[in-house]
């Protein structure tokens, strides 16, 4: 499996950490929450938490704090398919493809629902063949990249499917919440909204840097379920979020990343180019210490936290991209993407010849 075409797509409003913090003072949720959880919230938008700025579908921050089960759902099914098809349509074109030249399309989300899923909207507005396969996968949080673009080499070998697109499209802002958790309060300061897309082919492309698809592995841990998940709360999505997460991501992507090596024979110091989902500054700096990596390794996925927020399962075509764009050097890539579940997989990539 080779990428052809990678696109992302984030709303046009950029909000910076200070105007999140001012529109929290202006919100009455200030009075809502307690002072302890006022200073939770000070703490991480007035510090360093790695994160700059983030997008949101509103066009007023005040939005945001508009928190019920309707208004929630009418971002999601408003903005989530003009995003998708958005990064999908610049995936497309470069690869130097058209709307006829797709045989499926796979979309995951984790923070909306819809009947029929987004398939049905994205290949509407995209203008796909209406033979095209369509899969709409749900539920695997930050982590569902990897398994979209498994199920994507998966249709691609069956010899049935000559190119696939793989879309991945969250908005954070529609499973907004806020109580006195602290992990929920971190979780409103990290999140933003963004959608990431990749035209996955049978054959290297000629409109595009060869990059090859060699190996996965995904690891489910269940009994870790608890630590970072989704649960319904008045009609709402509530992301469960624990001090446990940074340690979880760095330990199961340490050992998907050794599954994978010692299959292949690659050695880690043979990995040139590291595309990692992020999580957070805290679950960056686990990650890198726990895979003992060089200062540096992880700067492609720091820029983009630092630009985005964490844009859930969006998150690693942003980091894939940037990495492209620099023109990272040929050889080994590693790519890996960890969430809910408590779930990690990883992908061993070849760039160049």
């Amino acid at each position: 499996m080779f990428f052809s075409g990678i696109g992302t797509a984030v709303p046009p409003n950029r909000y910076a950490k200070s105007d999140c913090w001012e529109a929290f003072l202006a919100s009455d949720w200030r009075q809502r929450l307690s002072p302890r959880s006022q200073a939770v919230i000070a703490a991480v938008l007035q510090g360093d938490n790695g994160i700059d700025s983030r997008y949101f579908v509103v066009d007023d921050l005040k939005d945001v704090f508009a928190i019920d089960a309707d208004t929630l759902h009418r971002r999601f099914e408003t903005h989530a398919p003009v995003l998708a098809a958005g990064a999908a349509q610049e995936a497309i074109e470069r690869a130097g493809l058209t709307s006829n030249d797709i045989d499926a399309v796979v979309i995951s989300t984790c923070t909306g629902y819809l009947c029929p899923g987004l398939t049905s909207y994205v290949s509407e507005l995209l203008g796909l063949r209406s033979f095209v396969q369509a899969f709409d996968l749900v539920g695997q949080g930050c982590a569902a990249a990897l398994p979209n673009m498994r199920l994507a080499r998966s249709l691609l070998r069956s010899g049935n499917c000559h190119h696939v697109l793989s879309v991945c499209v969250e908005i954070c802002s529609a499973a907004m919440y806020l109580d006195d958790d602290p992990g929920v309060l971190v979780s409103a300061c990290l999140f933003g909204d963004g959608a990431g897309a990749a035209v996955l082919s049978a054959k290297p492309s000629e409109h595009a840097r060869r990059l090859e698809w060699v190996d996965a592995e995904s690891l489910i841990v269940p009994e870790s379920r608890d630590a970072l998940r989704f649960e319904k709360r008045n009609g709402m999505l509530r992301n469960i979020l624990t001090r446990e997460v940074p340690d979880l991501a760095a330990t199961r992507a340490r050992s998907v990343l050794h599954q994978v090596l010692s299959r292949t024979g690659v050695n880690q110091a043979d990995i040139a180019t590291w595309i990692m989902h992020a999580g957070g500054r805290d679950v960056l700096a686990a990650v890198e210490k726990k895979l003992e990596l060089q200062s540096g390794d992880l700067r492609y996925s720091a820029a983009m936290l630092r630009e985005y927020g964490n844009l859930s399962s969006a998150f690693v075509y942003y980091v894939l991209n940037a990495a492209l764009q620099d023109g990272a050097e040929d050889g080994w890539w590693w790519m890996s993407s960890f969430g809910a579940g408590f779930a990690c997989h990883g992908a061993l990539l070849k760039a160049g010849e």
